[in-house]
């Protein structure tokens, strides 16, 4: 775990190299640092203050919610508040279905537009002693067949830029259903 300090270093130089050269430096245990390099088509801004019981709003205060550790990590599990798990969740199932759709129309398929796709975050105790996540997407497409469904799941897996960031970074289970 890094201290705040150097958090906020490293947010800092994000910051600037984002502005400057849109390189966005990322420390990797393996090489130190890693570049990826990005034009920002859109950019994205939240503030969380208070860790998982406090809130975290966006940029454009569109976004505004309060969060509570849940009952199950040892928090009060505030009815009412959310928490970075559930935020993932929406986030990872909402990409994953644009993805799908983009994925569709490469393959020439008509995908139904009462499709979803249901995100399950799980965070728990990984082999190392530490806190890890693991992701399950559960895609429905009613009116497709399975398999058309499965080409549809499998390409857009690799054009999502969630499954692209995950990938090699935790597990993610692709069930379709």
């Amino acid at each position: 775990m890094i201290s705040s300090s150097v958090a906020r270093v490293f947010a800092s130089r994000a910051s600037s190299a984002i502005k400057t050269s849109r390189t966005l430096a990322v420390p990797t245990a393996a090489t130190g640092r890693r570049f990826i390099s990005i034009r920002p088509i859109y950019t994205a801004e939240a503030t969380a203050t208070g860790g998982r019981n406090g809130r975290a709003v966006s940029s454009d205060n569109v976004l505004d919610v309060q969060l509570t550790l849940p009952k199950a990590l040892g928090g009060p599990g505030d009815a009412g508040k959310t928490n970075p798990e559930q935020l993932f969740a929406a986030g990872y199932s909402a990409c994953f279905q644009g993805a799908m759709g983009l994925a569709a129309k490469n393959l020439n398929v008509a995908l139904p537009e009462t499709n979803t796709v249901t995100g399950i975050v799980h965070i728990g105790k990984d082999s190392a002693g530490g806190l890890g996540l693991s992701v399950e997407l559960r895609i429905n497409a009613p009116g497709l067949d399975k398999e058309t469904t499965q080409k549809v799941v499998d390409l857009a897996h690799t054009i999502c830029p969630y499954s692209r960031a995950t990938k090699g970074n935790i597990d993610v289970k692709l069930s379709v259903v």
